[in-house]
């Protein structure tokens, strides 16, 4: 399965997040038949896949996070919550103070 960025296709949606949301990155690609927009903010990153004719499949879910989840750490914090045609993937940003918690 292919991940193909298509951002620039899709100037509208981007505008749109960047202005309504705390998103700061966003990333529109597509996956065969569905789509996927990735987005990171100050506090979390979200991954949403889509597809209005089928539900999404698991080999798609597992391709989309080993393609754009890299961290380790953020593979052990992500939360997933599938629906009919929509997977939605949300991975916090533990704040400065968490980190230094933890060391």
């Amino acid at each position: 399965m292919k991940l193909i960025d298509v951002t620039n296709s899709y100037p509208d949606l981007v505008n749109k997040q960047l202005e309504n949301t705390d998103a700061n990155f966003i990333k529109v690609f597509t996956l065969g038949k569905s789509s996927v927009i990735y987005t990171e903010a100050p506090t979390h990153k979200e991954i949403l896949i889509t597809n209005k004719q089928r539900n999404i499949k698991k080999d798609e879910v597992e391709t989309v996070l080993r393609r754009l989840v890299k961290d380790p750490n953020d593979k052990d914090s992500l939360s997933i919550i599938k629906l009919d045609g929509i997977v939605e993937i949300s991975i916090p940003i533990p704040s400065k103070a968490e980190k230094v918690a933890e060391a």
